[in-house]
């Protein structure tokens, strides 16, 4: 190669490697400013994670601080609606409730700036062009069959859901209705304990963009977890209103304890007990002393029909009743009679009432009595020794206006002698069951009456009451349970 060929070889391959340098370069300062712009959008993304961590554990919070405090169902909502319409970035969200029946959802909670979840029918936008209310008001009271619309959509599917753009979702395709916003949807059914509650929602235009995939599993985790807020809010409410029934149903009982006899009457040459069992907090059964002037004392069992509270407040309307018409009539069956008529209007057409009236006179020794549909009386002959049950005719209060009953009942006049004792009871004694589902009887009643009647009338309940409790055993008694005994002393 001659000479002068090496300088400009050399030339070339510097200006060469001083390209490729550069080029280089240029790669390295592009690669860089490449990093840097991820890494800024990687801290961007973490700062938008931490901003979302952070509104998430303040919703928890503030969920937590609300459950303790028991709120009510409309301002859980609210809280619920609010914290996760932030969480997600959304314009607002609502909470729909299922009514008792279960066939309709109801607004519990709709966030100010939420967007229409439902449909609008044509006469409400017709109403809407002349007062903007009437939509507000529509949206607000509207409740939603359960089959319908995206929020009945959602709860059938019974998993949360992202609608993208819900005026074009087959559920809103309802012909008398129409959907005319660009809206995207976030909806779960809230379920708790198998139970479905209720649906929430969360609503974003899409002029400020969609739900984006993290956003769903932001919301589905604040749904399951607003479920069970709901859910645990509502046990507690369910406690408290029972524990509060059940202060209320005792305060009940001890007035109702208040208008059955505090003690034995007084009446020469006998003695009477009584004792009232109830199957639950209430008794339907009913029994009492009536002093009527002139030596004559009514002494009266009844059993209204059903149990619990509605029997006991007709018993109170009986006694009341009764006490406000004995004093002025001479006969049982008159004394009933008038209570019938005084009670009849009053008296549920599912309802009734037996009753039997014994009228006692001490200076006679005659007892005179009168059964409106009541279980015969059970009455000890001391001299035979026997036992035989007291039939009258007679029906029930409260089942005919006055004409018939008054027709057919009738005062029957018995003669206690020294020794003979009566027995009342309600149909909760001889009706009780034991394990095997055996009625205890009128046989084995009329049994331990017969040999306990000598003893007296308080042997008489003591010994009914001890061989009850042997046949049912530790079975939950299922009605009241009565018994008065009337003993003629020698």
């Amino acid at each position: 190669m001659p000479p002068f060929e090496i300088p400009s070889l050399l030339y070339y391959l510097t200006w060469a490697l001083a390209g490729f340098m550069a080029l280089c370069v240029l790669v390295l300062i592009f690669a860089i400013r490449n990093q840097r712009r991820r890494n800024r959008r990687i801290r961007n993304r973490f700062r938008d994670f931490e901003v979302e961590e952070q509104r998430m554990f303040s919703f928890l919070h503030d969920l937590s601080v609300a459950i303790e405090v028991e709120p009510s169902h409309s301002a859980l909502a609210r809280i619920i609606v609010d914290g996760i319409s932030e969480v997600v970035n959304a314009h607002g969200g609502a909470i729909y409730f299922l009514n008792e029946e279960g066939d309709s959802l109801v607004p519990a909670y709709i966030s100010p700036k939420c967007p229409p979840l439902v449909g609008i029918p044509y006469e409400v936008r017709k109403k809407a062009t002349r007062d903007s209310r009437a939509l507000e008001s529509h949206i607000r009271l509207s409740r939603v069959a359960v089959d319908e619309g995206i929020l009945g959509y959602s709860l059938s599917v019974g998993t949360p859901i992202h609608v993208k753009d819900i005026k074009s979702h087959p559920s809103m395709s309802d012909g008398l209705v129409e959907y005319a916003y660009d809206v995207s949807v976030l909806a779960a059914p809230l379920r708790h304990a198998g139970k479905d509650l209720g649906v929430l929602a969360v609503a974003r235009m899409h002029e400020v963009g969609e739900f984006k995939a993290n956003d769903f599993d932001v919301f589905s985790s604040a749904a399951e977890q607003s479920s069970f807020a709901i859910g645990n809010a509502q046990v507690h409410r369910d406690a408290q209103e029972k524990r509060q029934m059940d202060t209320e149903l005792r305060n009940a009982r001890e007035v109702q304890r208040v208008l059955l006899p505090q003690e034995e009457p007084v009446i020469t040459g006998y003695r009477i007990c009584g004792v009232n069992v109830p199957a639950r907090v209430i008794s339907g059964d009913y029994y009492d002393y009536i002093d009527l002037g002139d030596n004559r004392h009514g002494i009266v069992i009844a059993d209204v029909s059903g149990k619990g509270v509605p029997a006991g407040l007709l018993m109170a309307m009986c006694r009341s009743s009764l006490r406000s018409v004995a004093q002025g009539l001479s006969s049982p069956a008159e004394i009933l009679s008038a209570v019938n008529r005084q009670l009849f209007p009053d008296i549920r057409e599912d309802m009734f009432i037996s009753m039997a009236f014994y009228l006692i006179d001490e200076q006679s020794g005659r007892v005179v009595m009168a059964r409106a549909g009541h279980d015969p009386a059970l009455w000890y002959r001391n001299e035979a020794k026997q036992v035989e049950q007291l039939r009258t005719p007679g029906m029930a209060l409260g089942v005919d206006e006055g004409d018939v009953f008054e027709r057919v009942i009738k005062d029957h006049e018995i003669q206690l002698e020294s020794g003979d004792c009566l027995l009342l009871h309600t149909d909760g004694v001889r009706e009780a069951l034991n394990e095997k589902e055996e009625e205890f009887g009128m046989e084995r009643m009329s049994k331990s009456f017969r040999e306990s009647a000598m003893l007296g009338a308080q042997a008489v309940l003591d010994r009914i009451q001890e061989e009850l409790g042997q046949f049912t055993g530790e079975d939950r008694q299922m009605d009241d349970i009565t018994l008065v005994a009337i003993e003629k002393k020698s």
